[in-house]
């Protein structure tokens, strides 16, 4: 037979399935999961505190409160919020999109329900760029189906979450695989200055993984005098970017305002004298090593001068402006700013399910670092020291855990590929079994199982179910029928009450509102004569309380002995008039002394 014959007999090699239909698929699945799991709750609930929040502020800006105004009218504490309107917009588009073929109420439900899943999409690519650049197209391949089986990593995109958590956690992924990709193209750097950028502008959890970003690009610099482009435009890009939206986000009455957490003149300063100085090295490049390293030493120590000149408190971190008065009453008890040792103790099963898959992904990365060749890939190196800030932030805060998980799945994703090749598994079934086993889903899962059979269980409800009512949106129509006034309840409820009522709060959950906080937190926790003088000083008209729940930070004793027990006990008190007992009981004050005024402040 001719050579010719052969080539038309032989069958043609089979050709790779395309990267955008694997993706588009992966992509499908897990927003199908995800609606299918969670559309109910997007008709029962808000979900959380700062979604509801997101909601009233979407809402007054809506209804012609101005961009600049970052204040919360209906709270009675002056409170200007920390959140960006950043958000706001997008979410007002989607929304006014929608709400051309459907009422408010639909039209709010399909906005809350559609945001988060639009962010899938970058996250998951950003992710993949991740797994391809440390270990090319089967890693991102792997990555997509490690993804699938995330369904622990997904708390974020849950439809329903409209705060700014999944933006960040998109953006930051964007700005880790940008920094991975920049040696390939100077592009790639730019864009990660110009989305750490817009990361800061939205908020400040992401700041060390993008800091970790910029000085590993400026350490390359440092190793190697040809990527002084790719460092300066970084450079350039950041600056650029960070002065574009301090104007954008903040009016010209606070362009000279210090703040430790938001984007303001002084975070805004920082950032451009260092990137004015790496820009300014990277232009000269010098020869000598020794020079490039003091130029960006002299940069970094630029930065922090900046800072400690403008608002020395800051270098405290953002909570450095709080009132040390709300830590123990709640900001200890915020749930998401717990360290992981606290949550081992109280709630085990919690915390293996949390923190089983980071610990994998930790083992797995220190496996891939004995390979001398990833010990020498700029990437490699880069993904791995991301991640493992991000698993050690979990340790301190577990609120980090989200970016732990993001971050973890690309290795993964590379050591099952070097599994697969070494096991020379080729039994599609067999492959499978591996790969699942790897995912966060059977990590946690696997993790949970293990502790509960040593016999170990939650102490402490994590999740509280017990007052899980209290934040069904039906459980405040008795409360939105009352006559409009000055609700005071639980801090938790504050975005509830605005979102679902006409009322104004005493309180909601936040930093900057500690006089609210502390206000709230005395009425409920003091004996009942005390608290009417609390309650009267506020001005409130309502009393309103739900659920089991005791008040942060008080002891047996003081729990006893307080209004919120005598309340919870059925005690009448001829100040109180109940107008409600549904899911909240509600209680109208009586006082001669009371006055509808906004209570002034502390």
């Amino acid at each position: 037979m001719s050579s010719t014959a052969s080539s038309i007999a032989s069958p043609a090699p089979p050709r790779a399935v395309p990267f955008a239909a694997c993706f588009g698929l992966a992509l499908a699945a897990v927003t199908v999961m995800l609606l299918v799991q969670h559309w109910t709750n997007t008709g029962r609930t808000l979900l959380d505190t700062d979604d509801a929040m997101r909601l009233v502020q979407m809402r007054d800006w809506l209804a012609g409160q101005g961009w600049f105004d970052p204040r919360q009218h209906r709270i009675a504490v002056p409170y200007e919020s920390h959140w960006s309107r950043l958000i706001d917009a997008p979410l007002a588009g989607l929304y006014l999109v929608l709400h051309q073929f459907a009422g408010q109420t639909p039209a709010e439900r399909l906005m809350r329900a559609v945001w988060p899943l639009l962010w899938i999409a970058p996250a998951l690519g950003a992710m993949c760029a991740i797994a391809w650049r440390c270990g090319s197209r089967p890693a991102a391949l792997m990555a997509l189906l490690i993804a699938v089986a995330a369904v622990p990593g997904y708390q974020q995109f849950m439809p329903g979450r409209i705060d700014h958590h999944n933006v960040q956690l998109a953006l930051a992924l964007g700005v880790v695989a940008s920094t991975l990709w920049s040696d390939r193209r100077d592009a790639f750097a730019a864009a990660a200055g110009a989305l750490s950028a817009l990361s800061l502008a939205i908020g400040f959890e992401t700041l060390p993984y993008l800091a970790l970003c910029g000085a590993a690009l400026a350490l390359r610099f440092v190793c190697d005098r040809d990527r002084a482009g790719a460092l300066r435009a970084y450079a350039i890009a950041l600056a650029v970017a960070a002065t574009a939206l301090l104007f954008v986000s903040v009016g010209p009455q606070h362009w000279l305002r210090s703040l430790c957490d938001a984007i303001a003149v002084n975070s805004v300063a920082s950032i451009v004298a260092a990137c004015a100085l790496l820009a300014g090295a990277a232009a000269l490049a010098p020869q000598s090593r020794a020079l490039r390293l003091g130029a960006v030493l002299f940069a970094g120590g630029a930065a922090i001068a900046v800072v400690a000149l403008t608002e020395p408190r800051c270098l405290a971190g953002p909570y450095a402006l709080v009132d040390p008065a709300i830590r123990p009453v709640w900001l200890t008890h915020v749930r998401e700013n717990q360290p992981l040792s606290r949550v081992i103790v109280e709630n085990p099963l919690t915390a293996a399910g949390l923190f089983a898959f980071p610990a994998f992904a930790v083992l797995v990365t220190l496996a891939l670092l004995r390979e001398k060749a990833r010990r020498a890939d700029f990437a490699f190196l880069v993904a791995d020291g991301v991640f493992l800030l991000a698993t050690a932030t979990t340790v301190g805060v577990i609120r980090a855990y989200s970016f732990a998980v993001w971050l973890g799945m690309p290795l993964v994703a590379v050591a099952a590929v070097q599994v697969l090749k070494r096991f020379g598994l080729r039994n599609l079934v067999a492959r499978a079994l591996l790969v699942l086993f790897m995912t966060p889903l059977a990590a946690s899962s696997l993790a949970i199982a293990v502790v509960a059979a040593a016999g170990f269980e939650d102490t402490k409800s994590f999740a509280r179910p017990e007052r899980r009512h209290c934040f069904d949106s039906a459980s405040y129509r008795s409360l939105a029928a009352l006559p409009p006034g000055l609700v005071l309840a639980d801090v938790s409820y504050g975005p509830f009450i605005l979102a679902h009522t006409p009322h104004t709060v005493v309180s909601a959950p936040y930093h900057r509102l500690s006089d609210g906080i502390l206000v709230a937190h005395r009425a409920f926790a003091l004996p009942p004569q005390q608290a009417r003088a609390e309650i009267e000083r506020s001005g409130a008209r309502y009393l309103a309380l739900c659920g089991p729940q005791v008040p942060d930070g008080l002891d047996t004793t003081a729990e006893a002995a307080s209004l919120w027990r005598a309340l919870q006990d059925g005690v009448r008190f001829d100040w109180l008039e109940p107008v409600g007992n549904d899911a909240f009981k509600i209680f109208r004050v009586q006082s001669r002394s009371l006055s509808q005024a906004p209570m002034p402040a502390r």
